[in-house]
Order: C-alpha cells, then sequence, then structure tokens
C-alpha cells in the first residue's frame, strides 16, 4: 500500500475523532442526543486507567482464548464438513437439511442450550463462539468446492492418482481463496457471538466488562469497551487475511491500480496502413514503357 492511501485512511480516522471530540464538547442536540456522550479525551482517559489495571487484561485475555479456541474449532469442522457436503451425495443428503434448518438460527440463541448442555459458562461461550463462526465457513468451502472446473479432477484421474490424491492435490488447494473469504467471514461474526454471549453469562471478557460498566452507569468505560472489541477484531481478522495471502502465495496476484498512471487506458497502437494500389494512369504508363531486350549470350 502506498504512502498516500496510509495517510487517507489515517486522515479519515482523525477526522471522525475530532467531529466526535466537537459535537460532544459543545453538547450538540439536533434530533441526536450527543450532550449525554463522553468526549474522546474522557474515553482516553478512562482507557490510559483501565490499562494500568490486572483486570483489563485479564478480561482482554479471556476474550481472546475463547475466540481462538471456537474459531479454530469452527475452521476445522467448517472446512471438513463443506467439502463432504460439495463431494459427497450422501453427505449432501444427510446433513445438507440439518445445516440449513440449523443455519437461520442466530447463534445468541443458543446460549440456553449450552447453558443445559455444557457444564460449564466457559464451554458454552466457546461452543457459542464455534457455531457462529461455523456456518459462514461450512458455506464458503461448499460454493469453493462446487466451483471448481471438473478438468483439474480428470487430469489427475488420467494420470492414475485416487480420490485422495485429488482432494489433497486439486479440491482443497483450489478452494482455498474460498475458504479463506468464509474463515474472514467467520472471525467477525464470532466476535459479536463472543461479546454478546460473555454479557449475558460471562464472569471474564471484554464484553462482561462493558455490560458491568453500562449497569453503573460508567459511559467513558463503556466506549474503552467497545474501542477494545474493534481493536481486537481488526488485530484477528488482519491475521486471518495475513495467513490467507501467505497460504495462497502461489495463486496470481491483481496488481495495484491506485496510481494515476494505471487508471489510464492503454494507449491502442496506430495500425499501418496498407500501401495503395496504383492508379489506372500508373499502370498504362508502366505499360507503354519499353522493355529493355536481352542481349543474346555468345
Amino acid at each position: 500500500m502506498s504512502a498516500g492511501r496510509r495517510l487517507v485512511r489515517a486522515g479519515s480516522l482523525l477526522a471522525a475523532l475530532g467531529a466526535w471530540q466537537l459535537l460532544t464538547a459543545y453538547d450538540v442536540n439536533l434530533w441526536l442526543r450527543f450532550e449525554q456522550f463522553p468526549t474522546v479525551v474522557e474515553v482516553a482517559r478512562a482507557f490510559a486507567e483501565r490499562a494500568g489495571t490486572e483486570a483489563y487484561w485479564q478480561d482482554l485475555g479471556s476474550s481472546l482464548r475463547r475466540i481462538v479456541t471456537g474459531f479454530l474449532l469452527a475452521a476445522v469442522l467448517g472446512v471438513a464438513a463443506g467439502t463432504a457436503v460439495a463431494r459427497s451425495r450422501w453427505a449432501a443428503d444427510l446433513l445438507g437439511p440439518l445445516v440449513e434448518v440449523v443455519r437461520p438460527v442466530p447463534a445468541i440463541a443458543l446460549v440456553p442450550v449450552a447453558i443445559l448442555l455444557l457444564p460449564t459458562n466457559e464451554q458454552g461461550i466457546v461452543f457459542i463462539t464455534c457455531a457462529a463462526a461455523f456456518f459462514p465457513v461450512l458455506v464458503a468451502t461448499r460454493h469453493a468446492v462446487r466451483a471448481l472446473s471438473p478438468v483439474w479432477e480428470e487430469a489427475v484421474l488420467t494420470m492414475g492418482g485416487g480420490r485422495a490424491r485429488v482432494l489433497w492435490s486439486v479440491v482443497l488447494p483450489g478452494a482455498l481463496p474460498g475458504v479463506f473469504g468464509g474463515l474472514s467471514i467467520g472471525v467477525g461474526v464470532a466476535w459479536i457471538c463472543v461479546i454478546s454471549a460473555e454479557m449475558i453469562s460471562g464472569e471474564y471478557g471484554v464484553g462482561y466488562r462493558t455490560w458491568q460498566d453500562y449497569t453503573v452507569v460508567d459511559y467513558p468505560g463503556v466506549f474503552v469497551g467497545m474501542a477494545t472489541i474493534g481493536a481486537l477484531g481488526l488485530l484477528t481478522s488482519t491475521v486471518v487475511e495475513a495467513a490467507g495471502r501467505r497460504i495462497t502465495a502461489w495463486l496470481p496476484r491483481v496488481p495495484d491500480r491506485a496510481g494515476p498512471a494505471a487508471l489510464r487506458p492503454p494507449r491502442p497502437s496506430r495500425p499501418r496502413r496498407a500501401p495503395e494500389p496504383p492508379s489506372a494512369a500508373a499502370s498504362a504508363s508502366a505499360r507503354e514503357l519499353p522493355v529493355p531486350e536481352k542481349e543474346p549470350v555468345p
């Protein structure tokens, strides 16, 4: 990414923070009531106080541990189930209807199921996180595998490869771009559900602490929790996307078209003009020219 694009992105964030500070500092009340919002300075001061306590880092570690555990389980199970549904008629008949029935149910609605099914709240939160990320990964993997060209599989079978060779050499590598698209979506959905689960039944975690701050009317603390959630979500999604680019480094990349030179269309080459046919007068004069006689060879 060029320095100019980084500057624009940083400027957009600073502009949003500046607008927030002005609207809250002057208690603007134009249908939206900003007089009850804490200012950026108050949130920054609260963040500095929280960052110096052990409880803040304990909550952050608890949320990260839950998201990593649930997301890794969802990644493994989602890729395996999606590949099986796309490649096997039996798996599609057995798992397909069940997946389509359970998939519309919000993962946060599974909190009573987790409480009844699992012995501890920690396991229940991991279960909800896994369920949230599982379905985006499964659906993305299923579509990516079904979109593969059958020519590649036929080529491996022609050269004597078996089903296992097709799976590991054609199906999984070819579906990786779609799989990582599902993983990127899944980690975002997982964060939404893990924070919600911590608010409902957690004992530690960023979501639990944010809800506690809301109950005691500590609005700067609430915004500290929101900023922490956003930063953790950005961190995890960046890690997933970086891992995807590294694992699929063998794929051709689209060149960066951000520069002004790349926006200009290529200049078409000027076609060469065909030689004009000789005119009738030139042809007649050429026919009237005397042809020199050849001298006999002695």
